[in-house]
């Protein structure tokens, strides 16, 4: 079973998300902030991480250039998710490391081809 941290602030996103990907098949860990975020993905070492953009303490932008920035962590992909589906958002998200890109609401059978598609195996 493949472990996803799902870094989201808001708490009807991040219950929505986790109750359907845990439906899935999926074994969900949250993070609220971007700080936690990273410190989750370096403890768990999780196959997946589902960034949101607009986050407390540290950004999503900021918690994704950390990881892709440590040997440790930088081959875990991080799909990031934001509300802003602006074209210079997506590019900035693919600078900052994510390898993917979704927009809220999310489409959750989008973002599925996207996580299976980065996930090994």
């Amino acid at each position: 079973m493949s472990q996803i941290l799902l870094v989201e602030d808001n708490e009807m996103n991040r219950d929505m998300l986790s109750r359907r990907l845990k439906r899935k098949g999926y074994e969900v860990e949250i993070a609220v902030d971007g700080r936690q975020g990273v410190e989750m993905a370096r403890n768990l070492m999780p196959d997946l991480v589902l960034m949101d953009m607009s986050l407390p303490i540290m950004d999503g932008w900021e918690a994704t250039r950390t990881l892709k920035a440590d040997d440790s962590t930088k081959q875990i992909p991080v799909i990031a998710l934001t509300a802003h589906a602006m074209v210079e958002d997506r590019d900035k998200a693919f600078a900052a490391g994510c390898d993917d890109y979704d927009t809220k609401p999310v489409d959750l059978t989008r973002l599925l081809g996207k996580i299976t598609a980065l996930l090994p195996g």
